[in-house]
């Protein structure tokens, strides 16, 4: 891993992310219920709670996926809840995913080009007839991907098919193809799950790595507590859809309605096993 990446093109200053009363309803079922945090630029920014707290869901809304019920989500000067996944890319968020979301039989290479497409400008009939201003941007977005692989450390497995890689190599790649889209706000689900005691301790460097080198925001949903209190600047926690805690990690850890919480699932957990 180097650490000479550096964003291209990016604005000098990061947007506040503002989450405001954010209500998810679906067939009567409140998934969130008039949740709201603000993650400050280039800050790391951790959403915990036990499962089926709205974590996901709560991505899903900031991703564009789901649609908000009500409430406001503003990404500087944009609202984000009315606009669809690929307008919410294209103001600087990017996202990886719970369950790996590439190509696997596309190699490396490959799937970290598709995280360029939102920055390509030459149009299909330009790339079709490979005329020199597509070639050329071709050239500067390959330049790009290679740049991005050797800073999480992908430089030897470029040409190598994704479903032929590890888990924990998978999860790297789908982090650089985030990279590959220049963001401004990078929301990482669960980046660390399912991966081994190395994995997750590696993992955690490249993200410190993301944050020192770009300056951008990070927002994370993860189970790995230790790695929250390690990497998190703030933490909002929600349980049933509802936010019962938010603040500085040492605090948030503390706060006995947390405490209950994660006892209560654990204690769910014995009860089923029994």
């Amino acid at each position: 891993m180097t650490d000479t990446y550096q964003p291209a093109g990016m604005d000098a200053s990061i947007p506040r992310l503002e989450v405001r009363d954010v209500t998810v309803r679906f067939a009567g079922l409140t998934a969130l219920d008039a949740i709201g945090f603000t993650v400050e630029p280039g800050s790391v920014h951790a959403v915990i709670g036990p499962n089926g707290a709205g974590k996901s869901t709560c991505f899903n809304v900031l991703s564009g996926v789901y649609r908000a019920t009500s409430g406001s989500v503003r990404f500087g000067d944009a609202e984000l809840t009315s606009l669809p996944p690929h307008r919410i890319a294209a103001l600087g968020v990017a996202r990886t995913f719970q369950n790996i979301a590439l190509s696997p039989r596309l190699s490396v290479r490959e799937n970290l080009m598709l995280g360029r497409h939102r920055l390509t400008r030459a149009g299909f009939v330009s790339a079709g007839l490979r005329l020199p201003s597509a070639r050329r941007e071709a050239v500067r977005h390959g330049e790009r991907v290679t740049e991005i692989a050797a800073f999480v450390g992908l430089t030897e497995r470029l040409a190598t098919p994704v479903g032929l890689l590890p888990y924990g190599v998978q999860k790297r790649v789908e982090l650089a193809r985030a990279l590959c889209m220049e963001p401004r706000l990078l929301l990482l689900d669960e980046p660390v799950a399912g991966m081994s005691g190395g994995e997750r301790r590696n993992m955690a460097e490249l993200i410190i790595a993301v944050r020192e080198s770009l300056g951008i925001s990070i927002l994370l949903v993860e189970h790995d507590m230790g790695m929250v209190m390690r990497l998190a600047d703030a933490v909002t926690v929600l349980d049933f859809g509802k936010r019962i805690a938010d603040g500085p990690p040492h605090e948030v850890q503390s706060n006995p309605e947390v405490i209950r919480a994660y006892l209560g699932a654990a204690s769910e957990k014995e009860e089923t096993a029994s």
